[in-house]
């Protein structure tokens, strides 16, 4: 069977910088930041800041009753869902052949952390009967399928900060290759919990820069000192190209490559000169047909994280040679914070808007250049750059890698 194209016709979001992809991408641009105090930590959890969603309200899209049985982290999947579905304008569609894959990289904490309080302090008939399928990180694939009638492929996808990546990539091969006609391509986190919080400070990987919260994210500055937590959903409606120009889309751009390995060297360091990263940028682009000169544009994973940045500087470096330095690239974390396993799908979103306003916004925070990142990140504001093709990169603990290329419509 010939492989199918693969476009993108619709896009939802839920982030710190806004509650719909209008208003994240008129922030970007403008180079503000979504990070700020989290008041009522204890004392003790030493990084005391986060990229927190603001003025959302689920009961704008779902009855309380229904509303009441999700975790916060369901509620941004859906919400997402439902505004991408909407500006698809699918109309009619063969439910057997629309698709839900999810990403996640951990599920329902806040509903985890407040039933393990219940249990504790109350017992264990005081728990809710809806706890583990509030919990449970494949649930929001399946509420999205119960609220679109999806009845085609449908699974989540954990693997850490990669998770919505490999998601999109998952929905993409779907698609590529006849298993369906439409997915709903999504990732959602709501993991800024004093938990959560507690658990990556004790690791040394947050920032604790807890007195200039929108300066705290400094991808590929010198003075970067761990990522900033951060919460929220993306959502991409991926559709067959035959399919989407039969019942005349919106088409914002094509999907045209996927590449996913492992480092398979640590469970939270990425491996020596980013290898995992690079093979998965080669894969990615072998699947794209392309070759390394023909991409302008890379959405970086960018965490401002010591480790990371080095080595997805190297990484790029080793794929792209001598055209790595005319490379454009940015971290949206250094304005939205690191959302897990939602950072691969809010990023991907924002490189597709990226081809389709034909500019890119810029990392902000990076007052002192660190000589071991020496490319080009666009620190000092939006551009217009002219973008045939643009990749976005994930990567995870555990090893985990992920790439996607999208392309301007020809």
């Amino acid at each position: 069977m010939k492989p199918k194209r693969v476009v993108v016709t619709g896009l939802g979001t839920i982030n710190p910088l806004g509650n719909s992809v209008e208003e994240t991408w008129k922030n970007l641009c403008q180079g503000k930041s979504g990070i700020s105090r989290v008041e009522g930590l204890d004392t003790a959890i030493a990084s005391k800041i986060a990229g927190q969603v603001k003025n959302f309200d689920v009961l704008e899209y779902l009855d309380r009753k229904e509303a009441r049985k999700m975790d916060q982290y369901c509620h941004y999947a859906l919400v997402s869902a439902i505004q991408a579905m909407e500006d698809a304008d699918l109309g009619s569609i063969e439910h057997k052949k629309l698709g839900v894959i999810t990403g996640t990289g951990i599920g329902g904490m806040q509903t985890f952390e407040h039933q393990t309080a219940v249990f504790l302090k109350r017992g264990p008939r005081k728990v809710s009967p809806f706890f583990i399928p509030m919990m449970i990180s494949n649930i929001a694939a399946g509420r999205i399928a119960i609220h679109f009638n999806a009845k085609g492929i449908n699974f989540n996808i954990t693997s850490a900060c990669a998770s919505s990546a490999n998601a999109i990539g998952e929905a993409y091969r779907a698609i590529k290759f006849g298993a369906a006609d439409v997915v709903i391509a999504c990732g959602a986190e709501a993991a800024v919990t004093p938990f959560t919080l507690a658990g990556f400070s004790a690791m040394r990987a947050l920032s604790v820069r807890n007195d200039s919260p929108e300066t705290a994210s400094r991808p590929f500055d010198l003075e970067r000192d761990g990522f900033v937590l951060s919460e929220g959903a993306g959502t991409i409606i991926l559709e067959e190209y035959d399919h989407a120009k039969k019942r005349g889309a919106k088409i914002y751009a094509e999907m045209v490559g996927y590449g996913a390995t492992s480092d398979a060297f640590h469970i939270t360091m990425p491996a020596p000169n980013g290898d995992g990263g690079a093979q998965a940028m080669r894969n990615a682009l072998q699947d794209a047909n392309i070759q390394p000169q023909d991409i302008q544009y890379i959405n970086a994973h960018g965490t401002s994280t010591p480790l990371n940045d080095k080595c997805e500087t190297l990484a790029i470096k080793t794929v792209f040679g001598e055209h790595a330095y005319k490379l454009k690239i940015n971290s949206s974390k250094s304005m939205i914070g690191h959302t897990l396993g939602a950072a691969g799908a809010v990023e991907a979103l924002i490189l597709v808007k990226s081809i389709q306003e034909q500019k890119i916004h810029p990392t902000i925070n990076l007052f002192t250049p660190d000589p071991e990142c020496d490319l080009d990140y666009n620190p000092k504001k939006t551009i217009d750059l002219q973008i045939e093709y643009g990749m976005t990169n994930s990567f995870g603990f555990g090893g985990h890698n992920a790439v996607l290329i999208f392309k301007r419509l020809s």
